[in-house]
């Protein structure tokens, strides 16, 4: 056999042993492969389609819920506090003892007004014997008319200097209601502003008292919207801090936003409430409007406030892409309606998605649609 040929046959046996070789391990790293992408999971999760509203049923306004009945306590004379008798959040009745004030200054007016009325009392007393004596010599024709005005006037002198005296005291007292603080009403006290030894100015504020029988919502609400609000009107409250529902009736609407900034002030009286919902605590306040023309022709998107991803500033949610895989998109979102949320961009009507899923989504992130 020539060698040249022997040789051609060796160099393509080891050409189709090399290629076979190569066939071998693409077919196997293409195995290995697929079972990788087998072995991922989809993610089972929750789609809804949006809520799309072109006349929406209710104008929304934030508010703070308060006490119907709230004091800022203060003196009208000067004096050191000598006695602090409540502390912040203790409960008190009407009447109860709040603070009390220096009253050494009063004490001594009102013990020389007491002086004061005992020597009226007494010029009192002996003008009037003198006066009903000379009455009786009048008629007896034993004193003269002269002698008998004479008499009738300090008789006058002296009985208007005893209510003069009286009056005197009445002012003194009236004036301890204001070294002794006292509570208006039932109530809490919600913040103390002095302690013991500081000094009370007049109009200065010592306690405040915020009364536990009703609580209201003060809210405002835009010149577009105040026209349509009427009072006994029910609303919806939705409180941001627990998401509790309470319900409740406008007490209120003001007619003028000269002092509040453009806004106008409405406020509503809560019909039942728990011992969760406390003053000072921000709600969301839902006014029906009936018949209310919409001028806007695009449609309002509201989602659930749940469904949304927050990443630092960034709001999202996750939407369906192709493949049935998560995508996640940035929104720019607007008011709150309850616990939904209206969306301004990101997300148009009729697209789904994610409301809820059973695992930790990602972008790109396989998913089952339940």
């Amino acid at each position: 056999m020539n060698p040249v040929r022997v040789e051609n046959i060796t160099t393509m046996k080891k050409i189709i042993t090399i290629l076979s070789i190569s066939t071998l391990l693409m077919v196997s790293c293409g195995k290995d492969k697929n079972e990788t992408i087998a072995k991922e999971t989809p993610i089972a999760v929750k789609v809804s389609g949006i809520s799309a509203n072109n006349n929406s049923p209710f104008v929304t306004a934030s508010g703070k819920i308060e006490a119907e009945n709230s004091a800022n306590l203060s003196t009208r004379m000067m004096g050191y506090v000598t006695k602090l008798h409540v502390k912040v959040g203790q409960k008190v009745g009407a009447g109860q003892l709040l603070v009390s004030i220096n009253n050494t200054e009063l004490q001594a007016k009102k013990a020389q007004v007491d002086a004061s009325i005992l020597q009226a009392t007494a010029g009192y007393n002996n003008a009037k014997k003198d006066y009903d004596r000379f009455v009786n010599l009048f008629k007896q024709q034993s004193a003269s008319q002269k002698e008998l005005d004479d008499m009738t006037a300090r008789y006058e002198m002296a009985k208007a200097g005893l209510e003069g005296a009286k009056q005197m005291r009445n002012e003194v007292m009236a004036q301890f209601s204001y070294s002794n603080i006292t509570a208006p009403f039932a109530g809490t006290v919600t913040n103390t502003f002095v302690k013991e030894g500081d000094m009370a100015n007049p109009g200065m504020p010592l306690v405040s008292l915020e009364g536990v029988s009703r609580l209201q919502v003060t809210a405002m609400v835009s010149e577009n919207d105040i026209a349509s609000i009427k009072k006994g009107m029910a609303v919806k409250v939705l409180v941001k801090s627990s998401n509790d529902n309470l319900t409740g009736k406008v007490s209120e609407v003001s007619v003028s936003a000269t002092n509040t900034g453009g806004q106008y002030l409405v406020k509503i009286n809560l019909d039942k409430t728990d011992s969760s919902v406390l003053s000072g605590m921000f709600v969301n306040v839902q006014f029906p409007i009936e018949n209310k023309v919409q001028t806007a022709h695009s449609e309002m998107v509201l989602v659930p406030e749940t469904a949304l991803i927050k990443q630092g500033q960034l709001t999202g949610i996750y939407t369906i892409g192709t493949g049935n895989v998560a995508i996640l998109r940035w929104l720019r979102i607007g008011k709150n309606f309850g616990n939904q949320v209206e969306v301004l961009s990101g997300l148009s009507a009729n697209e789904q998605y994610i409301v809820s899923a059973d695992g930790k989504l990602y972008n790109g992130a396989l998913v089952s649609i339940q």
